[in-house]
């Protein structure tokens, strides 16, 4: 039986801690699904087809992990995919409230999925998509925050 992860984010951008998470979750798993959540609340920078570029060009030496996006709930589309599990990361204590509220639901909707929470690793325990663009905004330093190909798209739109 194949084992399928589910990554979901907003991506906007994808950082060096999301990509970390990607990694050693396809060392666990047969196939990674990085599923570009389309959030209708959120203003992103990039726009899904941009993101999920990006994230498939940072992920391409990564030959069990493939890239989608999907708008709706995140259950049904780890459902269509027939995944087993969907893998969130936890950057700090904070984060761990919201994301209990989130794989309770999910829980709840589909309780034959499950979620496993990744640490982050200790480099990028402070890192978000929200601040890399802060900082890029006004042409901060993010080497090393994200791939190179997220700071050449980052500069482009901050031209």
């Amino acid at each position: 039986m194949t084992k399928i992860a589910v990554v979901p984010g907003s991506f906007d951008p994808i950082t060096m801690g999301h990509l970390d998470i990607i990694k050693r979750a396809s060392t666990i798993f047969d196939e990674v699904k990085v599923v570009v959540m389309n959030n209708s609340s959120k203003n992103p920078l990039f726009d899904v087809d941009e993101r999920m570029t990006l994230i498939a060009e940072v992920t391409q030496s990564i030959p069990n992990v493939k890239v989608d996006s999907f708008s709706g709930l995140l259950i049904d589309y780890s459902v269509e995919v027939q995944a087993n599990a969907i893998i969130r990361g936890l950057r700090a204590v904070s984060d761990f409230e919201y994301e209990m509220q989130i794989t309770s639901m999910n829980r709840f909707l589909n309780e034959n999925i499950e979620t496993l929470f990744m640490i982050s690793t200790n480099q990028y325990s402070f890192l978000s998509s929200s601040i890399v663009k802060e900082v890029a905004k006004y042409q901060g330093t993010i080497t090393g925050l994200v791939p190179e190909a997220v700071e050449k798209a980052l500069h482009l739109k901050f031209q």
